[in-house]
């Protein structure tokens, strides 16, 4: 979360780091069309479990630090927009175009959305569809979404990218760095070399089908995606 707090004390050192050739100038918590975008997109997460608790606004508030000019206005768009989820799309757009240049940013924006998602301790179906749908529209790639699901949700262990150790995001080049490190680690012949028992043989045979399969489950993902992107 720490574009959030940066936020916070940017307006005292008078520099955006997330700021860019391509994006707006100044500092984005200064941007009404920033505060507005976030502050309905956070509002509408908090409907899209089918609940919106007032104390969900005290949450976007820890995240999302207005200044104690705008407080009260942020406050009452932020109830205004957590009647409804309609419209979300439309606010996950906006950012998009304003800020497209800037994809660091728009990642800090799905991560302080993931955050006030799991503040309750569970991260519905819903919730995760909307924050799904705004990645898209943000035009962030699904490795992307992926990453930042896994250091919320946790990844399973059978996920490919946490077999070979790397992240979903990681370069094809740093993915099939890891997989052979983790091949040769786990090869067979170094257990038949060392003199180990059959048993010791077999469990690093299963091992090292198993590095061999989430490398190909990876490979075979990120070709689908990129003839999907391509389409």
């Amino acid at each position: 979360m720490s574009f959030w707090r940066k936020i916070a004390g940017l307006a005292v050192r008078g520099v955006d780091e997330a700021e860019c050739e391509e994006c707006p100038p100044g500092l984005p918590g200064a941007d009404p069309a920033f505060s507005t975008a976030v502050t309905a997109l956070g509002a509408k997460l908090a409907k899209a479990d089918g609940q919106a608790q007032s104390e969900e606004y005290d949450v976007f508030s820890v995240i999302f630090r207005a200044d104690a000019g705008s407080e009260g206005a942020i406050r009452r768009l932020y109830q205004l927009a957590r009647q409804t989820t309609r419209g979300f799309e439309g606010y996950a757009r906006r950012l998009k175009k304003r800020y497209g240049g800037c994809p660091r940013l728009l990642e800090d924006v799905l991560d302080g959305l993931f955050y006030i998602a799991a503040a309750d301790g569970v991260v519905t179906g819903d919730e995760l569809s909307y924050l799904a749908r705004v990645s898209e529209l943000f035009g962030q790639s699904p490795l992307t979404f992926r990453r930042l699901k896994a250091t919320y949700l946790g990844a399973a262990n059978d996920d490919p990218y946490v077999i070979l150790g790397v992240a979903p995001d990681a370069p094809d080049e740093a993915v099939r760095a890891a997989w052979r490190a983790h091949l040769s680690e786990s090869h067979p012949d170094r257990a038949r070399a060392r003199g180990l028992p059959q048993e010791f043989v077999e469990v690093a045979e299963a091992k090292a089908a198993s590095i061999n399969a989430a490398y190909d489950e990876i490979v075979r993902d990120r070709k689908a995606m990129r003839l999907e992107g391509a389409a």
